[in-house]
Formats: structure tokens, C-alpha cells, sequence
């Protein structure tokens, strides 16, 4: 008995576990989006690789120092390079040296690449900002569908039960004879109408959950799902401030101007880049070598017992041959490894200017292209103020007629409660039919139904205004 009780706990605690699925808020939805989408990551990654582009600009202020070392053995007819004699033989050399060199300058290139990679720094982050806006929006349009395709099938099942309530009714009038046959067929074919919608609601919530894990890049398409509450309508205050207000604060606060400012600036500094080619180019060299060989050393000279001496000239007066003692080099083994290289040594230095006189007209092209870029850039940002404050004003007369549609629909929706009402009390005593009945509740329906529509509408739409306004994504309540 124990046993059985114990199974029947533990297989309770599961289905206790799968039930308690883990449903996701539309604040958790976007703190993951913004974690874990690939369009941000991508952005992360410009913006990382700009990081790198400021090192790399800020190392060419550093100097060049290169070491290179090389051992290498020689077989045949070869000098000496510590006697200078050539002789058939194998030998080894070892030679090394450290060379240094430091721009002192270059047409402030380096100082304008420099500032360069900072602007691009900026730029790329501004992008980051803008991608996080737009997958805000586009997560919280996601979840609000979600939402509303779930409320709108609360609103058809409501409604069903209603149709079901009067179903039950409508038969038992039938069968007492105060209803015709018609009526409890119209009935039926209506809660039909409504199972049919029903099942049509539960797949748009099905297909609208499987896009918004999409989004989020999240797989188990099965077991994810929503927290299901509705959302308030707040912060209309927006709409007190003049379309002209938000469009200011937009250009002020809007990655869009930003990115295309930031732009402008890395174009005009192209050009600074580019001008640099015109100036002379001074740099500073120091070198260090040293080698060292493997062949013996030099420890003094012996007449050559085979040819013990040799001609030096010949007498001009007699003839006679002048010789002299035949001396040949005596090697001794070589200095030890550390030695030769301290006695070998040897530094060179020096300051090299090179000054372009002529060349083929590259760096001008170079400039003139990177001035057009420039024009280019100008007309990009004034195109993006243009756009910029056409979508801000296009925001705004979205969200205050979204508004306005939000109002009307609950106006209409009370009105068409009221008349839903009225149908049914009618109905009930008999003074109208199930057809009558039947198309004042569908209306009725309709009428809830475009209340969720347009909230969910005005509320998507006030927080795009919002972001425009320049409300940080953190901050923006639903």
C-alpha cells in the first residue's frame, strides 16, 4: 500500500511538472531576443572588429622591431669567413640581428587613422542601438499577435457557451412545441459555424507561437508559450506632444541620424587620410647584428713544409728569382659560441625621408574619390533626416488614429452588447427567431473581436512612437 502510494506520488509530481511549463512574458521575450538574436550578434561582431581596427590604428604610433637569426652549412668551394681564404670545405654559419624602425611622420596619417577607427567605433555601436530597437518591436509585434489571436479565442469560446446555453434551450421549447423545428436547426448550425472558427483561432495561436520561437531562436516549438494577460492601455500622454516635438527629439536621440552622421565624419576623414600621401614620409631605423662560425680560427703561421718558400718578384738587373718563406695560416678549434658573437657585433642607424614627386596621379584620384564619397555622405544624411521625419510623422498619425479606432471600437462594442442583449431578451419570450438572434450575437462577436484588434494595434503603435520619442527599449511598459 506504501509502495502504491509512493508511485502515485511521484507520477503525480510529474504531471504537476509538466503542467508548470515554463510561459514567457513579453519582457522576458525581448531580454532574449536581445541576447540571443542572430542579427545582433552580427552587429556585436562589427562592433568588435572596430574595437580591433582602434588597436590596430593606435600600434602604428609604436615601433616596427623584427629579430631574425639564421644557421646554415655550406659544402664546396667557399670563403673563409674568418680567415678569408677560399678552400673546398663544409662549413656552418650562424648569423642574427634585431631591427627596429619608428615612423616619425607621415602626413598625420596615422593620427588621422586613429580617429578614423574611433568614429567607426561610434558608428558601429549606434548600429547595435538600432538593431536592438528594431528587434524590439519586431518581438513585441510577434507577442501581442500571440496574445490576441489567444483573447480573441477566449472571446469565440464565451460566445459558444452562450450558443450552447441557448441550444439547450431552444431544444427543450422545441420539444414543448412553442418553437418550430427551424429554430433549434439555425442554433445548431451556428454553434457548427462557431466550433469551426474556434478550431481555426487555436491554429492561428499555434502558427503565431511557432513565429514568435522563431524569432527567438528557440526550438521546442511544442512546449513554448505565453503568459496569458492582457495589457493595459497606458502612456497615451505621448499624444500630447506636437508631431513636430517628436520629429525634433527623433533627430536628436535616433540611431538613424547618428549612423548617418558617423558616416559623414569616417568620409571626411578619408579624405584627411588620403591628403596625407601629398606629405613626405621620415622615419628612424636602428639595426643590431652579429655572427658566428663554425670553422677554426687563426692562431698563428708555419713554413709549408712542401713548399717552403715562394716568388715574391724577380731581379731586373741579374734575373735572378727573389723568394720568401712560405708561410701558411695555422687554425686552432674556434671561440667558444658566445664570444664570437660579442666580437662580431655591430650596430647601424639612421633617419630615412622619402618624398613623393610623382605618381601616375594615384593619391589625387584617391583624394577625389574620397571627396565624392564625402558629397555622397552629405546627401545620405539629409536623405536620413528626410526619412526620419517622415516615419516619425507617419508613427504618430498611426498611433493617434489606432487611438481613435481603439475608442470607436469600444463605443460600438457597448452598443452591440447592449443589442446582443436586447436580441436575447426578445428571444426568449418569443418575439424573434433564431436567425435574428444568431446574427446580433455574430455582430456582437465582431465587435469584441475588433476591441482586441484595436488595442493591441494602438498599443504596438504608441511604442514605436515612443522609441522615436527617444524612450530607452529598457523602458518602454506594456
Amino acid at each position: 500500500m506504501k509502495k502504491l502510494s509512493f508511485l502515485a506520488c511521484i507520477l503525480f509530481l510529474g504531471i504537476s511538472a509538466t503542467a508548470q511549463e515554463k510561459k514567457w512574458t513579453l519582457q522576458e521575450c525581448v531580454n532574449y531576443a536581445l541576447e540571443n538574436n542572430i542579427s545582433i550578434k552580427q552587429s556585436e561582431l562589427e562592433l568588435e572588429l572596430a574595437d580591433i581596427e582602434e588597436l590596430e590604428a593606435k600600434g602604428n604610433f609604436l615601433p616596427n622591431i623584427n629579430a631574425s637569426a639564421s644557421n646554415s652549412w655550406n659544402t664546396g668551394l667557399t670563403q673563409n669567413v674568418t680567415t678569408g681564404i677560399l678552400q673546398t670545405q663544409t662549413t656552418r654559419n650562424f648569423s642574427a640581428g634585431v631591427t627596429a624602425s619608428l615612423t616619425l611622420f607621415d602626413g598625420l596619417r596615422n593620427f588621422n587613422q586613429l580617429q578614423r577607427a574611433r568614429i567607426s567605433e561610434l558608428a558601429s555601436q549606434y548600429a547595435l542601438e538600432k538593431m536592438k530597437d528594431d528587434i524590439t518591436l519586431f518581438v513585441a509585434d510577434a507577442y501581442l499577435q500571440v496574445l490576441f489571436n489567444k483573447q480573441n479565442l477566449e472571446v469565440l469560446k464565451s460566445q459558444n457557451e452562450v450558443t450552447l446555453e441557448q441550444m439547450q434551450r431552444t431544444k427543450d421549447l422545441v420539444e414543448a412545441g412553442s418553437l418550430p423545428q427551424g429554430d433549434l436547426l439555425e442554433i445548431k448550425a451556428t454553434n457548427a459555424d462557431e466550433m469551426q472558427r474556434m478550431i481555426v483561432a487555436q491554429n492561428n495561436i499555434r502558427i503565431s507561437l511557432i513565429s514568435l520561437a522563431q524569432t527567438l531562436r528557440i526550438k521546442d516549438y511544442e512546449s513554448f508559450d505565453i503568459v496569458d494577460q492582457g495589457y493595459d492601455i497606458f502612456g497615451s500622454e505621448m499624444l500630447e506632444n506636437s508631431v513636430y516635438e517628436i520629429i525634433e527629439r527623433a533627430k536628436e536621440e535616433r540611431s538613424e541620424i547618428r549612423i548617418a552622421e558617423e558616416n559623414k565624419n569616417l568620409a571626411e576623414k578619408d579624405v584627411e587620410i588620403a591628403k596625407g600621401a601629398y606629405w613626405p614620409t621620415l622615419g628612424a631605423f636602428f639595426n643590431y647584428n652579429t655572427r658566428e662560425s663554425g670553422m677554426g680560427r687563426v692562431t698563428g703561421a708555419e713554413v709549408d713544409p712542401e713548399n717552403p718558400t715562394r716568388e715574391i718578384g724577380v731581379v731586373e738587373s741579374t734575373g735572378d728569382l727573389v723568394v720568401a718563406p712560405n708561410f701558411v695560416s695555422t687554425l686552432g678549434s674556434p671561440l667558444p659560441f658566445f664570444d664570437q658573437l660579442s666580437m662580431n657585433d655591430g650596430i647601424s642607424y639612421g633617419v630615412q625621408l622619402n618624398i613623393p614627386v610623382f605618381n601616375g596621379f594615384a593619391v589625387r584620384g584617391r583624394v577625389k574619390r574620397n571627396e565624392v564619397n564625402v558629397k555622397r555622405a552629405e546627401y545620405e544624411l539629409e536623405q536620413a533626416e528626410l526619412d526620419l521625419e517622415a516615419n516619425v510623422y507617419q508613427a504618430y498619425v498611426d498611433a493617434k488614429g489606432a487611438f481613435e479606432a481603439y475608442e470607436a471600437a469600444l463605443v460600438a462594442s457597448e452598443a452591440q452588447e447592449q443589442a446582443f442583449s436586447y436580441a436575447t431578451d426578445r428571444y426568449e419570450v418569443g418575439l424573434t427567431n433564431a436567425f435574428d438572434f444568431s446574427q446580433a450575437k455574430v455582430r456582437f462577436e465582431n465587435a469584441q473581436r475588433e476591441v482586441l484588434r484595436a488595442k493591441y494595434d494602438y498599443i504596438f503603435k504608441l511604442k514605436v512612437l515612443e522609441l522615436y520619442f527617444g524612450v530607452p527599449v529598457a523602458d518602454l511598459k506594456f
